[in-house]
């Protein structure tokens, strides 16, 4: 089930732009020759889940600092054997890590991140990281979890210092699509 609805989100999804458009390309060809693209036992690649925390007014992201990475990232992982989109895998990894509850996800993903893993279970391996949009709607009280050395909001446009030039992609995509949604303030 897991892999059918990643190759329908991919499928349905409009990439933004042709290095997307080429990325969710290798996504689908990876998931048609793989059938075990899902897992983290597949090599030399696998399909990630992520996603990228904003609170209720889309002023703030809610980074961890990665404890095998040690960079600030968004909240993600590896899919399990319960998910059953990869939507749901994202929301459940943005939960386990955060410990947020009334997590609103938008189903279509933001952006796609193919990088090498350097260290940790996975070192040497690629992660296909298909990353959502997650929404804190009741509360921003996080707790941190045994995967993260810290956890922190950051005003949108004040992203900490270093991060990672695909987790300032990430936010500028969502900073794009909130400004769509009538309401919504998103200038920090």
């Amino acid at each position: 089930m897991l892999l059918g609805d990643a190759v329908g989100t991919l499928e349905g999804w409009t990439a933004p732009d042709g290095a997307q458009g080429e990325l969710r390309a290798h996504y689908l060809r990876h998931l048609a020759e793989r059938p075990d693209g899902m897992w983290r036992s597949c090599r030399p690649e696998h399909v990630t889940s992520s996603a990228l925390v904003v609170d209720a007014p889309g002023n703030q992201v809610l980074l961890t600092l990665h404890k095998v990475v040690g960079q600030w990232l968004q909240l993600g992982g590896h899919c399990e054997a319960g998910d059953t989109t990869l939507a749901d895998a994202a929301l459940r990894e943005a939960t386990e890590e955060s410990g947020l509850t009334g997590l609103s996800i938008d189903p279509s993903p933001l952006q796609l991140s193919r990088h090498q893993l350097l260290a940790g279970g996975c070192a040497g391996a690629f992660h296909l990281d298909v990353q959502f949009l997650v929404t804190a709607t009741e509360t921003t009280d996080f707790v941190v979890s045994e995967e993260s050395h810290d956890l922190a909001w950051f005003a949108i446009d004040a992203l900490p210092e270093g991060v990672d030039h695909t987790v300032e992609d990430l936010v500028s995509r969502a900073r794009q699509r909130l400004a769509l949604v009538p309401g919504r303030d998103t200038r920090g």
